[in-house]
């Protein structure tokens, strides 16, 4: 009895050089924010881009109205009219962006099929392709950085059901006098399925030729117009802190 005693406050001592040793490594602040994720919603701080409602968030390429058509909650392009930005300009981000390409494929293929694109800082590419059973070059397809960096596996769904990307998006940097000092770097789940990641890009989109970069700051996130009645929905974006 006497040594059962003994060994219960022995025990708690262990215990609490236990707790005082644990505690040098608990760090309590800074505490981190609360954000709200409700169900099927934008999270609590996120700038909604397109809620199904209008427009406000966009204009045209050009300057002026965002000319597209929007019905039942849907952005749809209206092909010939070019494309949309978003009037705020954007450095690093979250990006979630949910797109459908039109059900009738009126037997067209490759790049003819549902193409359009987000354009990251109004200038690097990612891409809206119908890729579902639909051949193309590999750096051309949905969720391509286009003409750059391939998507590690196809995850299309069949045409006229909604997909989505969820980005995570990192500003090039430059020094004060034009040179690059760190590139731009891009990770995509398209339906929920890793395809870029943390992928480096070697400059801005060009259709024909290689990509390089030149100076620029933040700058509107695009969308854009390719002949084809690609549909929008459920658009946000989380302003992440600089690097």
């Amino acid at each position: 009895m006497v040594g059962l005693l003994l060994a219960a406050p022995t025990l708690g001592l262990a215990q609490s050089a236990q707790q005082r040793e644990a505690a040098k490594t608990e760090v309590w602040k800074p505490v981190p924010a609360v954000v709200a994720t409700p169900e099927h919603a934008a999270p609590s701080d996120a700038t909604v881009l397109f809620d199904g409602k209008g427009l406000d968030a966009w204009e045209s390429e050009s300057g002026g109205k965002a000319p597209w058509s929007v019905a039942d909650g849907v952005l749809t392009v209206l092909p010939g009219s070019k494309g949309i930005r978003t009037k705020k300009n954007f450095c690093d981000l979250q990006l979630h962006v949910e797109w459908r390409s039109p059900a009738d494929t009126n037997g067209v293929s490759g790049q003819n099929r549902g193409n359009s694109g987000i354009f990251l800082q109004d200038r690097y590419e990612l891409q809206v392709l119908d890729s579902h059973d639909n051949p193309t070059y590999a750096n051309g397809q949905a969720a391509s950085i286009y003409k750059q960096a391939i998507p590690a596996v196809n995850a299309s769904r069949p045409p006229g059901v909604w997909q989505s990307y969820d980005v995570i998006w990192k500003a090039p940097r430059f020094s004060e006098g034009g040179g690059l000092r760190s590139p731009a770097r891009i990770t995509v789940l398209h339906n929920g399925v890793l395809v870029q990641d943390d992928t480096v890009l070697a400059g801005k989109t060009e259709y024909i030729g290689a990509p390089s970069y030149s100076a620029h700051g933040c700058a509107p996130i695009a969308l854009q117009d390719h002949d084809s009645k690609v549909s929008f929905r459920n658009i946000w974006v989380r302003e992440l802190p600089s690097r």
